[in-house]
């Protein structure tokens, strides 16, 4: 509330005290207390939405305009991916800066059995180093709407999202209420208007469920692709809400003069999903989101590059990025070369926000900083990692889901099945398709990456520790 003062002298008085505790503050808690102007960070991260889930990388049909208005007003990182084939662990490295397996999280965390079964914590530790919480405490406001899923709303005793250093929330797959699925973006809204109104920046990620099953369809977007057969009229329908969504979002930063100060970046967790097998439409319901169609709606498309939804092949980990930032990230430029990573955006947020990393912290990532500005090279400083549990031999219907291990280094990409007896070399600067295998062609290189994977494996935990189990394994356990 505003000082109220009753003549000059009442107002020059409050205005000496003012003076006086700003000095006594340090100088970081003085900034703070002035107006920051520090840029806003808005970080948009889709559930299942393939590279090629877009108009502006060609989609035969679905119309993202919205979203196109980011890679219009911004840049297109063609060689960005995250850190997991499937939601939890790819949300866990955005939130840790770490690769996931360093916290066991391999899957998507479900109810208590089956995490204690894939030997996995029941959630994401809130005592983690974390990204809101280190830009809550500098002095942002922070909010997130949409999916959580670094729980399950099946395990009523997980941390809820306010304890991993949100100012507010409304979320869905975590315990509690579940925020419907649709009302992300008025939330946003009215966090992106407090915040301002009370001169801080913010940071808010909207973590939308589109296009995750079940497809929550409405009308008026169904009657928008009404020449298409139903299983593509669903997808298209569901992907052009989700964009009409992201719309409002920028809409609402251009009506208060917010765009030019605010990194805008949209993202999706992993590769689009497919059924491995023909599968007819059917409505499902969802503990969490509640009804919609089934799989068989399900249609993504990942620009040619190999694999879906959990695979460690490109196209269950290469996925859209845009970035946009008026006057600070290039417009209309699409970055071929930058190897930008999910583990990178702790770090690169954190330096863009102007905040210093805990000494005790080692990131997994590195500031890209560069990279948006339009300074990026085609050499990474650190390898990148991967885990998941996988079957070998390959199934039939799902041939590009057998590698549980992978490492990149340079241009090169190694990937491995479980027990490394197999094992496949690609060069993805040249060949983001993985079409030809090189490990016979380059012994050399295929020995280097074996080793530091083995290396990597050789730091991880054997079992997940620390407060990440619900009771109800603590009781099944007794």
């Amino acid at each position: 509330m505003p000082f109220k003062t009753s003549n000059l002298f009442d107002a020059l008085t409050v205005s000496v005290a003012l003076v006086c505790l700003l000095s006594a503050l340090p100088k970081s808690a003085a900034a703070q207390t002035a107006a920051d102007t520090r840029p806003n960070i808005l970080f948009i991260f889709a559930d299942d939405w393939g590279w090629g889930d877009l108009s502006c990388h060609g989609h035969p049909y679905v119309k993202t305009p919205n979203i196109d208005r980011l890679a219009k007003e911004g840049t297109d990182f063609h060689r960005f991916t995250v850190a997991s084939g499937v939601c939890s662990p790819s949300r866990t490295a955005v939130m840790t800066g770490h690769f996931p397996a360093r916290y066991n999280i391999d899957g998507h965390f479900a109810w208590v059995p089956s995490n204690e079964k894939r030997n996995m914590p029941d959630w994401l530790s809130p005592e983690s180093t974390l990204l809101p919480r280190l830009l809550q405490k500098s002095g942002y406001a922070t909010a997130h709407y949409g999916k959580w899923h670094l729980s399950n709303n099946m395990i009523p005793d997980s941390p809820l999202p306010a304890e991993y250093g949100y100012d507010d929330y409304g979320a869905f797959n975590c315990a509690g209420e579940q925020m419907p699925v649709h009302e992300d973006s008025e939330n946003a809204i009215s966090f992106i208007e407090q915040s301002t109104a009370a001169g801080k920046p913010f940071f808010i990620n909207v973590w939308l469920h589109e296009p995750h099953t079940p497809f929550h369809t409405v009308p008026k977007y169904r009657w928008r692709f009404r020449e298409l057969e139903e299983t593509d009229n669903i997808y298209a329908s569901v992907l052009s809400h989700a964009d009409d969504r992201v719309g409002e979002i920028l809409d609402a930063l251009d009506r208060l003069k917010l765009s030019d100060n605010t990194l805008v970046i949209f993202s999706s967790d992993n590769g689009p999903a497919r059924a491995s097998r023909p599968t007819p439409l059917a409505l499902q319901h969802d503990t969490a989101t509640g009804a919609g169609y089934g799989i068989a709606a399900a249609k993504g498309i990942t620009g040619g590059r190999k694999g879906y939804k959990a695979s460690l092949f490109e196209g269950g980990v290469g996925v859209p990025f845009l970035a946009r930032w008026p006057g600070k990230i290039p417009a209309g430029k699409i970055d071929s070369q930058s190897l930008i990573s999910a583990v990178d955006l702790l770090p690169t947020f954190c330096e863009i926000a102007n905040v210093s990393l805990p000494k005790e912290y080692v990131a997994d990532g590195l500031s890209q900083t560069n990279s948006l500005m339009g300074h990026g090279t085609a050499t990474r400083e650190k390898p990148l990692f991967w885990k998941t549990q996988a079957a070998w031999p390959p199934r039939k219907g799902s041939p590009n889901h057998w590698v549980s291990w992978a490492v990149v280094d340079r241009q090169w990409k190694l990937v491995a099945n479980g027990n490394m007896s197999h094992y496949e070399l690609y060069d993805i600067g040249i060949d983001f398709k993985e079409e030809k295998d090189l490990a016979l062609e380059n012994p050399q290189v295929t020995k280097q990456l074996l080793q530091q994977l083995t290396q990597w494996q050789a730091t991880l935990p054997k079992h997940p520790t620390g407060n990440v189990f619900s009771k109800e394994r603590k009781l099944k356990d007794k």
